[in-house]
């Protein structure tokens, strides 16, 4: 008998390795929606998610065969791993393929806060540049400021040795799974935001990160601070956030959102904000080994193997 599987959203590359399984691809240039998964992972023994579909247990429910959720994100918080484990589904994910990526985009983020590039190139389209000024557009040198990670895995480690290497930042760090680094300093979090010059969040989204960044939070950042965050929006307050930002005393980037959706108009509207639509992963090189990664997932199960990046590995003594 075949094995099945669905792919939730076409995928920039290597899909022809799954031409000797029975696959259903969405071709489309938009999501399915959540009726969609429903209806066409009923018989499906895989599916490669993207981190914008929700596979919990109403979904699991729809598709008694399913075997593996491949998703096409570093992060999971998309699916209910817990349940997964329950009914022995196993869950991979993309790691170390966009460390590098997301790493740039974060440095890219930190330049254009800092330096206020949006508001410069804003400045200059709308035709009212008309010669230099010693005060024009005055921003923030890196050199000697203090960055803050919260979150020292393989993105939050990268970004931060970009910025000690390249920029000469000084680095400390909150990590709770880490108890020390060979080079950087451990603060608690209160401490960390408040020694901070750049904030940058590379924490999982879980019911401890969840709303992490509040109004409690905000209000200790120095004056002209910047807060990035290329992690996951709920890891942050929005509303907290806009209120903070209103007071004209921060700056914040964001490459993610609670409600990426529907983005807040009133965070858009901050002047002192910068936002990308969810890019930070979004290289050529990133995306097509993300995509090998979450085929090959699917490859190696359907041929008896263990994928190589099984999230919950528990599972496998079932």
């Amino acid at each position: 008998m075949a094995f099945k599987v669905l792919v939730d959203y076409k995928l920039p590359a290597h899909l022809d390795l799954l031409s000797h399984l029975e696959v259903d691809v969405n071709g489309e240039e938009r999501f399915l929606s959540s009726e969609e998964i429903l209806a066409r992972i009923r018989d499906r023994d895989a599916v490669i998610s993207l981190l914008t579909d929700k596979m919990d247990a109403a979904v699991m429910d729809a598709a008694p065969n399913l075997k593996l959720i491949s998703n096409y994100a570093v992060g999971f918080d998309n699916i209910d791993v817990a349940e997964a484990t329950r009914r022995g589904i196993v869950v991979t994910n993309t790691p170390d393929v966009l460390t590098y990526a997301t790493a740039e985009h974060t440095i890219a983020l930190i330049l254009v806060a800092a330096r206020r590039v949006v508001e410069a190139h804003e400045f200059v389209v709308a035709g009212k540049y008309h010669g230099w000024k010693p005060s024009l557009f005055v921003g923030t040198e890196l050199k000697g400021k203090t960055l803050g990670v919260i979150g020292l895995g393989r993105i939050g480690g990268k970004v931060a040795q970009m910025a000690h290497d390249a920029f000469e930042m000084k680095v400390i760090y909150n990590d709770p799974t880490l108890s020390n680094h060979d080079e950087f300093e451990s603060r608690s979090i209160l401490d960390l935001l408040r020694e901070s010059d750049v904030i940058t969040l590379h924490c999982p989204l879980n019911a401890n990160t969840k709303h992490l960044i509040g109004a409690g939070q905000l209000a200790s950042l120095k004056d002209g601070a910047i807060l990035i965050n290329t992690a996951r929006g709920p890891v942050v307050d929005e509303n907290a956030l806009i209120k903070e930002l209103s007071r004209k005393r921060i700056f914040a980037a964001l490459d993610v959102f609670e409600n990426e959706q529907d983005v807040n108009a009133e965070l858009l509207r901050q002047p002192n904000l910068v936002a990308t639509p969810h890019i930070a992963s979004a290289s050529k090189e990133a995306r097509a080994q993300m995509a090998l990664l979450a085929v090959k997932a699917v490859v190696d199960f359907a041929g008896g193997k263990t994928p190589e990046h099984v999230v919950n590995r528990e599972v496998l003594k079932k």
